[in-house]
């Protein structure tokens, strides 16, 4: 598509929360370019051209973040005196993995790479947000100021949040929102949840060694292939029974690597994987009780451990007062029935780190298309979106952002 189209605005068209059916078009191409240009985190230059040239376009003035990527765009009355600003975040980044969408006009173009969570649309929402929230100001009728936070590298532990805030994105707001595509919701609808409703995500990396021999007398060296099993099986058990078990932490492995030849006692192991926990005070405290515990194992089994326990980001805890605004939004909106419960997921979102600093809260976003009996998963080859969700997102932005500035 080309990025110089205009959807005209007039002020007539545009009731307070409705999007207008040229700009609804219009984002909708947005996205599918998005969608056919993935970039990597961190490295999102087109995508961040391309949400500025749009923004520009309609008289704002967005800022690039010092990181090279990513940006910040203010809307309303920012002058001394005004209250808090409401923001409205979305992740710009996509996947090292392949578009297998083989019927797809907008696949991605770029081999190995895709939104396959969602990232696309979670950033057209934003933008037509703001294109919207930016009309409504110019006609006097946005009560508090709004902050476009569009974020590089959520993919990328620790996640690119962090940077974000690094560079002043949280100065002068009072309250954050973010949105998530949920396949398991219908388009149409959202799920929330007050509290926890993603898990804390940490990365470990473990390297075993040992002086190595002959499979015939593992008795005389360091039988390392059996300490990192031990490792494998231990861990977990011992991390369970020194942290609450109601906070649900779970050291899980995806790789383990040792050894060349069935009758050589190898001299070095490695082996990776995640922990991830429900609770934000069990996460605290996950780093030491984990390391102690594979250091105990591997000192038993005689090997010299090396670990790189990786910080990834503490759980989303949706802040209750600012889960009801997005309950309040989306009622006006579309009725309570597009309302639904959602359980707290084990996946990992950078959106909380924002909520160490500030309240906010993250809805899912309703992706499927309803009566689809296909399941399209997140960070899956396949994963796409019902685009009619991206009107959902746009609608109740806007209605929060008019709610919250008449609280």
């Amino acid at each position: 598509m080309s990025l110089e189209s205009e959807a005209d605005l007039p002020a007539e068209a545009v009731l307070p929360g409705t999007l207008p059916e040229g700009l609804r078009a219009e984002l909708v191409a947005f996205r599918r370019d998005l969608h056919m240009h993935p970039e990597l985190g961190n490295q999102e230059f087109r995508t961040t051209a391309a949400i500025k040239a749009r923004l520009e376009k309609a008289g704002l003035h967005p800022r690039v973040l010092a990181v090279g990527t990513g940006l910040v765009c203010d809307i309303g009355d920012w002058s001394v005196g005004a209250p808090p600003a409401l923001a409205l975040r979305a992740d710009i980044d996509a996947l090292p993995i392949p578009d297998t969408k083989s019927e797809c006009s907008y696949r991605s173009t770029v081999p190995d790479r895709a939104h396959a969570c969602g990232h696309d649309v979670h950033t057209t929402v934003v933008l037509g947000a703001g294109l919207v929230l930016a009309d409504l100001h110019k006609r006097g009728l946005l009560p508090r100021p709004v902050r476009l936070v569009f974020q590089p590298a959520e993919e990328v532990l620790p996640g690119g949040a962090a940077d974000a805030i690094e560079c002043g994105v949280l100065e002068g707001v009072g309250r954050i929102l973010a949105v998530h595509c949920d396949p398991r919701v219908d388009a149409g609808r959202i799920g929330l949840r007050a509290g926890a409703i993603t898990s804390a995500c940490d990365r470990l990396e473990i390297s075993l060694d040992g002086p190595g021999g002959h499979t015939a007398r593992p008795h005389l060296t360091t039988d390392l292939v059996t300490a990192a099993a031990r490792v494998v099986t231990d861990v977990p058990a011992i991390v369970a029974r020194r942290i609450d078990t109601r906070a649900g932490l779970a050291v899980t492995w995806g790789r383990i690597e040792s050894g060349h030849a069935p009758n050589v006692i190898p001299q070095h192991a490695e082996l990776s994987g995640t922990v991830r926990c429900l609770d934000i005070e069990a996460w605290r405290q996950a780093p030491d009780v984990v390391v102690a515990a594979i250091d105990e194992v591997a000192n038993l089994h005689r090997a010299k451990s090396e670990i790189n326990y990786v910080r990834g980001v503490p759980p989303v805890v949706n802040d209750p007062a600012v889960t009801d605004l997005l309950r309040d939004a989306m009622t006006a909106r579309r009725g309570a029935a597009s309302v639904e419960g959602t359980e707290q997921s084990l996946g990992g979102e950078d959106f909380s780190w924002y909520l160490e600093h500030v309240p906010g809260a993250m809805a899912r976003l309703g992706v499927r298309t309803p009566g689809e009996r296909t399941v399209r998963d997140l960070h899956q080859g396949d994963f796409d979106a019902d685009e009619s969700a991206i009107t959902v997102g746009v609608e109740l932005f806007t209605a929060a952002a008019l709610l919250d500035g008449a609280s």
